[in-house]
This record gives structure tokens, sequence and C-alpha cells, in this order.
């Protein structure tokens, strides 16, 4: 099913929720026509795709700067790693993900009728209490260019922010390859930093691994 049939379009998305390092970014971009036109002439896809590595870092830095030409708005907003664990051991994960959205669309002054496309089904939905006309998808970068740029701009914000996590620990530890996810460089870098601290750093998601979600995460904004 094409959602590309009313301008302009909002996406949304976010980035970095699964990491054990470093924060969650959560970004809207608002597009016409014309400029969803030209961003799909730039290569603006799904961010995952491009990969991890600096090449697929610089082509998102690139696009974001597209990005942020054409696009009516388009904003970005980090969530730091100690409101995500206070969330997270609370199963509330998902909550924290909707109120953090619900902000950006209120601060960004988005009317009440817009066509906004949301990745993540059962995270986004409850927002259409909001937003009536807001379509909640998985695999939304797929669906949409407003969702894909969204998830470019996301991950661009989450590239630099553990960029800056890796360089601050380069000089005593190392390298730290993988963007903060839980793979065999991160694992050496936090038994590295314990053995040296007795503690975790403090860009370390204290609650990774915990519950996420519960049956409850979402009453906050689904109760009358």
């Amino acid at each position: 099913m094409s959602l590309e049939h009313t301008w302009p379009a909002w996406g949304l998305d976010e980035a970095g929720r699964g990491p054990i390092l470093g924060p969650m970014t959560l970004a809207l971009v608002a597009l016409d026509a014309a400029a969803a036109t030209e961003l799909r002439g730039l290569g603006v896809q799904d961010s995952k795709r491009f990969g991890a590595g600096p090449k697929a870092q610089e082509l998102r830095a690139s696009l974001t700067v597209e990005i942020r030409r054409l696009a009516r708005v388009c904003v970005c907003v980090e969530i730091h790693v100690d409101v995500i664990d206070e969330h997270t051991f609370r199963g509330q994960l998902n909550v924290l993900e909707q109120q953090t959205a619900l902000r950006l669309l209120a601060d960004a002054g988005t009317p009440e009728d817009a066509h906004i496309i949301a990745d993540g089904c059962r995270i986004f939905t409850p927002l259409q209490r909001s937003y009536p006309r807001l379509c909640a998808v998985d695999k939304g970068e797929s669906a949409h260019v407003a969702v894909a740029a969204a998830s470019i701009v996301a991950k661009h914000a989450r590239d630099e922010a553990f960029s800056a996590i890796a360089a601050r620990y380069a000089a005593d530890f190392g390298p730290i390859a993988g963007g903060g996810y839980l793979n065999k460089a991160t694992r050496r870098f936090l038994d590295a930093y314990n053995k040296v601290h007795a503690r975790l750093p403090p860009e370390a998601r204290k609650s990774w691994g915990a519950e996420k979600v519960d049956a409850g995460d979402q009453l906050s904004l689904m109760a009358d």
C-alpha cells in the first residue's frame, strides 16, 4: 500500500533503541511533494541499508544536509541514557518514545490533522488520539520517503553522539567499533572500563537487557 498521496507528509522515526552505549534519537521531517521527489533522486532510503561504517556515516551526514535544506520541518531530539534507564526499568520504553514524539510534534507546530507516518505500529499507534490522521506502520522507512528522511536524520544524530563517546575513551581503551551495540569490541571496552573504575561508564545503559515493555506500557496515552 502506498502512503505517498498526501502532502505535506510528516515522517517520524527513531535510532538507537537497542545499543548498550549512548543515547536514543528521534527525528521528525516534514516534506512537500517537490522535496520528496528530489530526496528520492538523491538516494534517501532506510538509513539501516547504508550500514554502520565510516562511508555510511559520511553518506548519512551529507544526506542530512540535503534533508535539512529541502524539508519544511526537520527536528531531532536526543534521549539521554539516564532517561532511557528510568523508563526501561519500569517496562515503559514505548511510553518514553510516545511522550517524546508528542513533544516533538507539538514543538514543531504540527497541525492536528497532519498526514504523519511513524515507524513502529505498536509504539506509535496510540498517538492517533492526538493526531487522528497519523499512520503507524512497521518498516515505515520503506513505505514513505518522509520516514526514510527522518530515519537518516535520527541515525546521523546517533552516529555523532556515539562518535563523541568513542573519541572520549579512545586514548585509554582503544577504538570501539559497532555503534554501541553489544558486540565483541563493545564488551571488551566495558570489561576494560569496569576493571579500571569498578563500574560501567556513564554512557552505558544500566537497563540494557531488562524487559523494555510491559502489558500496560501504553496506558498513560490510551486512558481517557
